[in-house]
């Protein structure tokens, strides 16, 4: 809840001599003197709302702020972490966290993970994911779900290095209708049926899938990018975060990465209120957690002999010209 991120903010500039964390906790601290119900009514005005920036569906307080998106500045020594929504980027970003802190557990507890961590394309009250990064000292860790096209072009200038995580389609369309069930910043993605049909055809926040995981994919070839599989790492996760070590040049002791490993599982993560949003206003958690099943083949419990069939239609048209491949179940 926005109160408690109050409380945990006051906490954390009174205990922490981090700056970086001073600096990201100074937006809350400037709501503190809101009732709680004046704080709710501020974080959902206009959350909703949608608009485009070339051709793409984002919400409409984000696009009102594009060029301060467009003309962020990214530094050589950032990582960003991007993904489609909920393909595993909370995941991600907790392992990269463990990683840098060479496995200790108890830094990843100095904040949650939107805090450590900002989110480009975040609106909240009167700060944005872009002012939080600026606050943020060298290096950066940050987190953006934008398609290829729209990432601000610094990225690619100062090549940075990239972690992209990729699911399933089918998954991936399940996760984010309930995901979208639950948050009042969403669209209300209406009946399974209607969102089944929306989600096809690239209706909605940070638009087609098909086009994100493509482009990401190719973007590869010319950018030092290590594309990830959410279905790989539910697989081997030790074999998962071995790849990531290499890729920002840590190394680390097996023990280490078992204790990674463990501190990753989604059983773990579900109940750390650093990564699970439970004390997120704009989350209905008691109509669907933010971290549901974590599994891999979820869908055959959503989808219907019918959808599964169009699904697959449109898929084999959709991914025709790519080299790019997904396991839809274990």
């Amino acid at each position: 809840m926005v109160f408690n991120d109050i409380c945990i903010a006051i906490m954390l500039t009174s205990v922490s001599p981090n700056p970086n964390v001073h600096a990201n906790c100074l937006f809350l601290l400037t709501q503190a003197h809101l009732t709680y119900n004046e704080q709710l009514e501020l974080c959902a005005q206009g959350t909703k709302e949608t608009s485009q920036v070339n051709g793409i569906l984002l919400p409409k307080k984000l696009c009102d702020i594009w060029d301060e998106v467009w003309n962020f500045q990214a530094q050589p020594d950032d990582l960003l972490i991007a993904s489609y929504p909920k393909a595993g980027t909370t995941w991600t970003q907790e392992i990269v966290d463990l990683i840098q802190s060479d496995g200790d557990v108890e830094k990843s507890k100095r904040a949650p993970i939107h805090l450590r961590q900002p989110f480009l394309e975040w609106t909240r009250m009167t700060i944005t994911g872009i002012t939080q990064a600026k606050t943020m000292p060298s290096p950066r860790i940050l987190k953006t779900h934008l398609p290829v096209q729209l990432l601000p072009p610094s990225f690619w200038e100062k090549n940075c290095k990239i972690i992209y995580m990729a699911r399933n389609a089918k998954d991936n369309m399940v996760s984010y209708y309930h995901f979208q069930r639950m948050h009042k910043d969403l669209p209300d993605p209406g009946s399974w049926d209607e969102y089944f049909k929306t989600f096809l055809e690239g209706k909605v926040f940070w638009g087609s899938w098909y086009d994100h995981v493509k482009d990401w994919w190719r973007k590869k070839d010319s950018h030092p990018i290590l594309y990830l599989f959410y279905e790989e790492r539910m697989q081997d996760p030790k074999s998962e975060i071995r790849k990531i070590m290499e890729f920002l040049g840590k190394n680390l002791k097996e023990e280490v990465v078992d204790q990674i490993a463990y501190n990753t599982s989604f059983e773990v993560m579900k109940k750390n209120p650093m990564t699970n949003f439970s004390n997120e206003a704009r989350m209905n958690h008691g109509l669907s957690p933010f971290m549901r099943k974590g599994v891999v083949g979820d869908w055959k419990n959503q989808f219907t002999v019918a959808q599964n069939k169009q699904f697959n239609e449109d898929y084999e048209k959709n991914m025709a010209d790519t080299s790019l491949s997904f396991c839809m179940e274990l």
